[in-house]
């Protein structure tokens, strides 16, 4: 019997068993074809009511015969077909990625290199680990350090990457092995990842994928002894002769707790300050904050170092760089006073010799008449008080005075509080009659922006009087502005000899977010704040609660010949402007790069009123340090509103000068100038440690597992071969069947015996 279905039907029965019935004619052919179909069907029906010899019981007959035989014509005409899909085991595949960086080249406790375990496990005919592998699935080798590729073998590894990105090592291997069985990753590295993408980016697809990731941990859990340097933040301008403190952090393990290294602070060779650190427990943190002063104008990359200790195991993590640019122009304090006093005095006395401070003063001295000191021509000021952005904007800091909020239109109380959050200036609130909750400045656009908070004016029994001995805070001992020409180890007792004042502001708090720097204790009992500031928007508000610091100069007790006071009001005015930004500045994403690695320009532009601009043609000049130039244009970014980016590679060692230049139509709107250093990296001797915990994760996550060179030995067990395979598909024609062509016959010669034996022949 089968072999007469094979002969009418052409195939077995297991294959309409196991086919997928369908048909082979393009969509376009099936419908064209039912339509035509139908229409010749109907044609055919029509039959029924012709008229002749045939009744219509014999007409509807025929009609039957020949719908079914235009039927069956259609379908064959449709390509009738049977889909068989066959699945073909196939040998799993697994890929092994090699950290290619040079953190592999560091020795371990023993002396041996990293990488040693490398060509020991996975060199062929010579290691049980890679043909246990072999044996089991087609391996595909991939190395990596900041970019990952495939590689025939162990010859292309050169251990010289200067990044160690983990995540894009895993993206890369499950992208390219995608189309095949893929039973897992196998990742060798230490870990130390410095790439900025973050895992979960690479690990989620691979969860979802159903690909494990089986880790090797190589190097010491903890690299010792060893002291590293870790962040040091400067500010990116200063001006010229300015003091600056800076927090460098030092990490250690395997020296002995309270061991004191030195820090160097060198520019150019010249040492610029040297301090003393003691050292904290292994692998903990400590902050040593550092002053020096930078003198000459024109930008600068500053070293901080701590010698090479005796049997330290890494060299090149005790020193890092950082670029700032002195400045030796002027920058422009606007103060406002509303009365007489002496501090106008004083303030002006203390930076009269300083070429980088230019104090404007505005005192009122009557209603609508007005007192302009050091303006720089007739115009300026003319009309009190600035009334329009541009005007307030020229100047990098402001400072008000005892001068009530009722002074001022709404739009000049809403344009201080701008100058802070939007163009990004220093203001300082001074104490006085009419500051503060006493000015009627509560409620106000301002308030916010002030570092305090402004309570009821009745509060306080003292009210504006009260005698508060002034001293520093732990944070204001070691904050430039309060420093008064001292060691920091001294600046207490500077401070405690001092005099007290007698008029201030009760003010007790201050704002989330705001530090104290100086605070005292009333006469009448009762916390005093009186220096406090706080990062508002792109800019710094300042608060001094008290009106008479100049008892820090007259005072019976103070020598004539102390010049402390005068060292405040000066510490106190450059960092008012310390860090305002213009309204073009560039800056690049990494301050120090390799030779031929990508370099990000930003450049930030706004108007005079410093609205963000999208339509302006910026252009980088960039110059080499063999003296070549090349022109590279930013382009808007798009997304944030005055932003525009580049990116360009240095080709040569050395320092790198980016000089900025901002048009609009015809018109500059400003410029700026920034640095760059191109040197061997030496990103990867900075936490240097196995980071068995990062492996861990990456393998728990992914559902592989963790190993050691003295525990991998199971790896080749642990992977599963997965049941995955190739897929063959098989298309067999129905419409040349036997059958049909039989079914046509007997269909032709129904109709006709029909008509014969009716006599309609």
């Amino acid at each position: 019997m089968e072999g007469i279905f094979e002969f009418l039907f052409k195939y077995r029965p297991l294959v309409f068993e196991q086919g997928e019935f369908g048909f082979g004619a393009p969509a376009s052919v099936r419908t064209w074809l039912l339509l035509a179909g139908l229409i010749a069907a109907s044609t055919v029906a029509t039959y029924t009511v012709a008229r002749g010899k045939s009744t219509v019981a014999d007409r509807g007959v025929m009609a039957g015969f020949r719908v079914a035989l235009l039927a069956l014509l259609v379908f064959c005409l449709l390509q009738p077909i049977l889909t068989l899909s066959t699945v073909v085991p196939q040998q799993n595949f697994v890929g092994v990625l090699i950290d290619d960086s040079r953190s592999m080249s560091l020795e371990n406790e023993d002396g041996t290199p990293r990488n040693a375990f490398i060509p020991e496990a996975l060199t062929p005919d010579e290691s049980d680990l890679l043909e246990a592998l072999s044996d089991r699935f087609v391996l595909r080798f991939f190395r990596f350090s900041d970019v990952a590729r495939r590689i025939d073998g162990l010859g292309e590894m050169t251990f010289d990457g200067t990044h160690t990105n983990l995540a894009n090592a895993l993206t890369v291997a499950r992208e390219e092995l995608s189309g095949v069985p893929l039973s897992g990753l196998v990742m060798v590295t230490d870990g130390a990842d410095t790439g900025e993408r973050p895992l979960t980016e690479a690990i989620v697809p691979l969860q979802a994928a159903g690909v494990p990731v089986f880790t090797v941990g190589l190097g010491d859990e903890l690299v010792e002894p060893d002291i590293e340097l870790g962040r040091v933040e400067l500010p990116r301008t200063v001006l010229e002769g300015s003091t600056l403190m800076v927090d460098v952090v030092v990490t250690q393990s395997g020296f002995d707790q309270g061991a004191v290294v030195p820090i160097l602070v060198e520019d150019d060779d010249q040492i610029l300050a040297e301090e003393t650190v003691e050292l904290g427990p292994d692998g903990e943190p400590v902050v040593q904050r550092i002053g020096f002063e930078l003198e000459e104008s024109g930008a600068r990359r500053i070293q901080f170092r701590i010698p090479t200790q005796q049997t330290e195991r890494v060299e090149r993590n005790n020193a890092r760089n950082a670029w700032v640019e002195v400045r030796a122009e002027s920058d422009k304090v606007l103060y406002f006073e509303g009365e007489p006093r002496w501090e106008v005095k004083f303030m002006r006395r203390a930076v009269a010799d300083d070429d980088n401070l230019q104090l404007v003063l505005l005192q009122r001295t009557a209603d609508s008449k007005f007192l302009r000191l050091d303006v720089s021509d007739s115009t300026e000021l003319q009309f009190g008080f600035p009334t329009t952005r541009q005007e307030l904007y020229r100047y990098r800091g402001l400072i008000l005075g005892s001068v009530e909020a009722s002074f001022f239109t709404h739009d000049q109380l809403q344009m201080i509080a701008d100058f802070v959050s939007d163009r990004g200036g220093g203001l300082l609130f001074l104490g006085g009659q009419s500051a503060f909750a006493e000015g009627g400045w509560a409620g106000t656009p301002v308030e916010e922006v002030m570092p305090v908070i402004l309570g009821p004016t009745d509060d306080d029994p003292e009210g504006y009087f009260s005698e508060v001995k002034v001293g520093p805070t732990p944070a204001g001992q070691a904050h430039p502005a309060v420093q008064l020409d001292v060691e920091q180890e001294e600046v207490a007792a500077r401070w405690e000899a001092l005099p007290a004042v007698t008029t201030v502001n009760p003010l007790n708090e201050i704002r989330p977010g705001a530090t104290t720097l100086l605070e005292g204790e009333r006469s009448g009992g009762g916390n005093q704040v009186v220096l406090a500031f706080q990062r508002y928007g792109r800019g710094t508000s300042i608060a001094l609660t008290i009106q008479d610091s100049w008892l820090w100069q007259m005072h019976s007790d103070v020598p004539l010949e102390d010049q402390g006071h005068e060292a405040f009001w000066k510490q106190m005015l450059r960092w008012l402007v310390d860090g305002v930004p213009d309204a073009v500045s560039a800056a690049t994403d990494q301050e120090q790069v390799e030779p031929g690695e990508s370099v990000r320009l930003v450049a930030t532009v706004q108007d005079s009123t410093f609205i963000e601009v999208n339509d302006a043609s910026v252009t980088a000049r960039i110059t080499s340090p063999s003296g070549m130039v090349e022109e590279v244009p930013l382009e808007w970014t798009v997304e944030e509103d005055g932003e525009y980016t580049a990116e360009f590679r240095p080709t040569e060692l050395g320092d790198f000068e980016i000089d900025l230049e901002v048009l609009r139509g015809e018109r500059e709107l400003g410029s700026d100038v920034t640095y760059i250093h191109a040197t061997p990296s030496d990103r990867e001797y900075f936490s240097s440690a196995r980071r068995t915990q990062v492996l861990q994760r990456i393998a728990e996550d992914t559902g592989g597992q963790f190993y050691t060179p003295e525990t991998i030995e199971s790896l080749p067990e642990d992977i599963t071969v997965t049941g995955a395979g190739v897929t063959l598909v098989e298309e067999h024609d129905l419409w040349d069947m036997p059958v049909l062509f039989l079914l046509m016959l007997f269909l032709m010669g129904a109709e006709w015996g029909f008509r014969r034996i009716r006599g309609l022949v």
